[in-house]
């Protein structure tokens, strides 16, 4: 497949087939032979549905080939080939959730975003590499090799949704689903040079459901439109998601003229070691456009603390004694401070996530969008799952370095990570975007602004270039 093929959006892959120059079944077939040449580099995939990948693929050609363009009426993905993300279920597809005690799992049923892209159209390729359940921002498992980072395989391409973010830099795949309970769809997107939007918390339904209330599920993309665009055919309630039940889904349009944007660069963890410039040129650039920056200082006090207590007690709860044998064992001690807390300290924990959500609102009262670099190191070493420092030798600091994600998590409101520029050898680094809840398409409409001034928006990675 050649380069420009290899990296188009769904806008111009809808062109090509809508010319005839290109048809689903053919695309569907170059994108599965990328896969197989390019994957034993990136172990991208855990699971790949070639032969139900095809089948979805001939549909869409039939279907084009009988309505023409009229086609997309109702399926604005049609023939679009993409991945799922393996923590989310998949009928009928393996979901291992990146746990030993699951690599032979075969859900009978679609997850409701699923299910809503597949009616959409889309071409489901297979399943990406996670960490076990999800719980750390590096993409290790039992279950299978490390997701490498496409512009360097020798680095991890962040996670949990590290596998998604891998295929879609790669160009194996236009899109791929991830999921974010601390920052699992922004990291990698940062690393690996994508566009990766957290919705507010229910937009898109989450299931099986999350009781922490941390975990939102969303897109990795090669541009803003097709993140917009995905997120729009996954929102809406679910029964299986009691937060998904929550108005309102109807979200304000995005003001028109300048905004008020806040610059906030003082996120920095011990031992961050990135400077911070490519982000603060994007900021400028938006300055330089009309819009009101103003520098400020971190508007909430560090609530590291409730978020491990918040994370620590949810995989206690999901992993019985019984069950470490399976285990990856470097989860295991967040496991076991999960089983000593209690249900005090549990209390004053959500009673922090109120005081931070309080201190954002707060904030996002003054300021339209909140900007900030979206991860403060570089991608470290493909096999770890945190940075390299003594910092983050403690079990319980295994998400500290990422301290610009988890709050918005935190406080349910939509975060987007849109690339900004390259920091150090080169790779990508990405800009957080965030406002208030129910506003993404504010954080959506800055987000092509800084996508359209990009100075690399035009770069790609090429993975088989740079081998290990």
């Amino acid at each position: 497949m050649d380069d420009a093929l290899r990296h188009l959006d769904t806008a111009g892959l809808r062109r090509l087939y809508a010319a005839r120059q290109l048809s689903p079944v053919e695309f569907t077939e170059a994108t599965l032979g990328l896969i197989a040449d390019l994957d034993p580099l990136l172990n991208a995939f855990v699971t790949v549905a070639a032969d139900r990948a095809l089948a979805d693929a001939a549909r869409a050609e039939q279907r084009l080939l009988a309505l023409g363009e009229a086609a997309w009426e109702g399926q604005p993905l049609l023939g679009v080939p993409l991945s799922v993300k393996d923590l989310t279920a998949t009928e009928g597809i393996r979901t291992t959730r990146g746990s030993l005690a699951l690599r032979d799992a075969v859900p009978g049923r679609d997850a409701p975003a699923v299910a809503r892209l597949r009616r959409a159209g889309a071409v489901v390729l297979g399943k990406t590499t996670t960490s076990e359940g999800g719980w750390s921002a590096g993409t290790v498992n039992r279950v299978g090799p490390p997701a490498a980072n496409p512009w360097n395989p020798s680095l991890s391409a962040g996670g949990s949704s590290g596998g998604a973010a891998a295929a879609v830099a790669a160009g194996l795949g236009v899109a791929a689903t991830g999921t974010d309970g601390a920052g699992s769809i922004r990291i990698p997107a940062a690393f690996c040079g994508l566009v990766g939007l957290k919705p507010t918390h229910g937009r898109v339904p989450y299931v099986p459901y999350c009781p922490d209330r941390l975990a939102h599920l969303g897109p990795l993309t090669r541009t803003v439109a097709d993140a917009e665009l995905l997120v729009r055919v996954m929102t809406g309630p679910d029964a299986r998601d009691p937060d998904s039940l929550l108005p309102p889904h109807d979200a304000p349009p995005a003001p028109d003229g300048p905004l008020r944007i806040a610059w906030i660069e003082g996120l920095r963890p011990p031992a961050a070691g990135v400077p911070a410039d490519p982000q603060r040129a994007a900021v400028e650039r938006l300055a330089a456009a009309g819009h009101h920056v103003e520098e400020i200082p971190p508007p909430f006090d560090d609530a590291y603390p409730a978020l491990v207590t918040l994370l620590a007690a949810a995989e206690a709860a999901g992993t019985p004694e019984a069950d470490e044998a399976w285990a990856d064992p470097a989860r295991l001690p967040v496991v076991r401070h999960g089983r000593t807390l209690t249900a005090v300290q549990l209390v004053r924990a959500e009673a922090e996530r109120a005081e931070l959500t309080r201190e954002l609102l707060a904030c996002l009262a003054r300021f339209d969008v909140l900007a900030m670099p979206t991860v403060p190191v570089r991608p470290f070493a493909v096999d770890a799952w945190h940075p390299d420092a003594p910092a983050y030798d403690d079990p319980l600091a295994w998400l500290s370095w990422a301290p610009a994600a988890f709050p918005f998590n935190m406080a349910g409101l939509p975060a987007v990570s849109v690339p900004a520029g390259s920091g150090p050898g080169g790779l990508p680094v990405g800009l957080q975007l965030a406002a208030a809840r129910h506003h993404d398409a504010l954080v959506l409409r800055v987000a092509r602004e800084v996508e359209a001034a990009n100075p690399r928006r035009d770069a790609h990675a090429h993975p088989e270039r740079t081998g290990t």
